[in-house]
């Protein structure tokens, strides 16, 4: 298979989860877009060494993650803000939607580093040694970083009524 059947194959498959996962480390549908978009753009000129590694998603993902941090760190991110804010909607009883998206609030405030762990172990559904080698580090540090971001997670308030994160309800 030549390498630009292969990339378009990698990218027609992976493409959605690889979304996904842009979209919880960023929390903005068109910056995970951007997101995907760079991470691809730059595998790409490497792509054939990377298929020969094996490491096409280990890769990308790494990419991803380097890159949305390097993001955060960034001081100006094209944002203008509202000069009037749009009235609320009366409060309601909460939905499944509304449970997720106030967990995905609560990942987005989590540091990178755990917010990276997190998406990696509990969406992506890596293991912790496929975390450790995607972030360049060891198995006890994607531990350790799971454990103070899932502590992170029960602190917050929002979340008083989920069952605790990271064991079965």
């Amino acid at each position: 298979m030549d390498v630009e059947a292969d990339f378009a194959g990698f990218v027609a498959s992976r493409q959605r989860t690889l979304l996904r996962s842009a979209w919880l480390l960023t929390g903005d549908w068109a910056l995970a877009q951007d997101l995907v978009q760079t991470a691809l753009a730059r595998a790409w000129p490497h792509w054939s060494r990377i298929v020969a590694a094996d490491a096409t998603d280990a890769y990308v993902r790494r990419v991803m993650i380097n890159t949305a941090s390097g993001w955060g760190r960034r001081r100006w991110r094209a944002e203008i803000p509202a000069g009037v804010l749009p009235e609320r909607a009366a409060p309601r009883e909460e939905s499944d939607r509304d449970v997720r998206l106030d967990l995905v609030e609560a990942i987005r405030r989590l540091p990178p580093r755990q917010r990276a762990v997190i998406v990696l172990r509990f969406f992506d559904d890596v293991t912790e040694e496929q975390a450790a080698a995607i972030l360049g580090c060891s198995k006890g540090t994607i531990k350790s970083q799971t454990s103070k971001a899932l502590a992170g997670l029960r602190r917050q308030p929002n979340l008083s009524n989920l069952n605790t994160v990271g064991e079965p309800g």
